[in-house]
């Protein structure tokens, strides 16, 4: 039976730690042996010796004995560059500023430690760039004790394997578990999401479902990688699914028209909202917003948000909806 692949090590740790051991040893090493040093799968094996054949020009010989592959760095091959130039250095550290609430403190230091190793005794940095910057993070989720989640869903993304989860949805608490393919993490409003499609459960047959599972990442109480891989989808594309149209909650899309007023007219036209978003000003100095979203429930939350200085105007469906929204609220007040 194979090592237990290991959680912990990062895509990028794996890469340094095969480069390192290429480098500094004189001998070819194989495949088999490569995959229990790193405690990663053959196939992550053969992707990280790409790696670093394409981003780093570093010659890897690969030889077959025995039916078996094996590697080992040129003699004559150049160890490649890693230093940073002092602007460099300072969007690493505004980037770790802006993030850092969504890492939590194991990644976050992971971060650090990548950045410090980046820079080393650089005479070029006069002070510590990361002092010119920092975040809000009130509203945030403290992703603390979803550090190991993290891990699993990274390495599950990297070696395309099939993912039992186990998840609480928000509105009544109740966990469900279901296997899916995790394609993408991202973040949207200081929530990390994990966009995913769904995967046969086994012994099961496969239904396709309406919904492909998007996931909050502080959700999930539990996730566990099975035997079982799948390919990346061909027709899959992130912009296309999630940054076209208003909201992250993806239902039928249909157009909205809003108008704003004073502050909040200067606030929204100087922001994007959805793709193909239009503005339309008028002769009093109001904004009139015409937009795409897939989510009623999102278009009302963000237009109680201005309180009186917008006005829906399309569609009617949706404005009889914010009146009924509305007509709760007053009858708590």
């Amino acid at each position: 039976m194979p090592d237990k692949l290991d959680p912990y090590k990062s895509y990028g740790v794996k890469l340094i730690s095969l480069f390192a051991r290429l480098m500094f040893s004189q001998g070819s090493h194989s495949l088999t042996d490569l995959a229990r040093l790193l405690s990663c799968s053959k196939q992550t094996v053969l992707r990280l010796v790409g790696d670093i054949r394409r981003a780093y020009g570093v010659e890897i010989e690969e030889t077959i004995q025995e039916k078996r592959k094996y590697y080992r760095l040129k003699k004559k091959a150049a160890t490649p560059s890693l230093s940073l130039t002092p602007a460099e250095a300072t969007v690493l550290q505004m980037c770790k500023a802006f993030t850092r609430h969504l890492l939590g403190p194991e990644l976050l230091k992971e971060a650090i430690q990548g950045i410090d190793k980046s820079l080393g005794p650089n005479p070029a940095f006069s002070s510590p760039p990361s002092e010119h910057f920092a975040a809000l993070p009130f509203g945030a989720i403290d992703y603390t004790a979803h550090q190991e989640t993290l891990r699993t869903l990274i390495r599950a993304m990297e070696e395309r394997k099939i993912c039992r989860v186990t998840y609480k949805a928000g509105y009544d608490g109740r966990a469900k578990t279901f296997f899916i393919k995790p394609v993408k993490l991202f973040s949207h409003k200081d929530c990390l999401y994990l966009s995913s499609m769904m995967a046969r459960s086994p012994g099961r047959k496969y239904q396709k479902p309406d919904f492909d599972p998007l996931l909050a990442v502080h959700r999930i109480a539990g996730v566990d990688l099975t035997d079982r891989n799948f390919d990346y989808p061909k027709n899959y594309s992130f912009d296309t699914r999630f940054n076209r149209d208003f909201g992250v909650i993806k239902e039928d899309p249909f157009e909205v028209e809003v108008e704003f007023e004073g502050w909040a007219a200067a606030y929204v036209s100087e922001r994007k909202w959805s793709a193909g978003q239009k503005f339309r000003k008028k002769r009093n100095g109001a904004v009139v917003l015409k937009f795409k979203t897939a989510s009623a429930l999102e278009v009302i939350s963000w237009i109680l948000s201005f309180r009186d200085g917008c006005s829906m105007l399309k569609p009617r469906c949706l404005i009889k909806e914010f009146e009924a929204t509305l007509e709760k609220i007053s009858k708590k007040y």
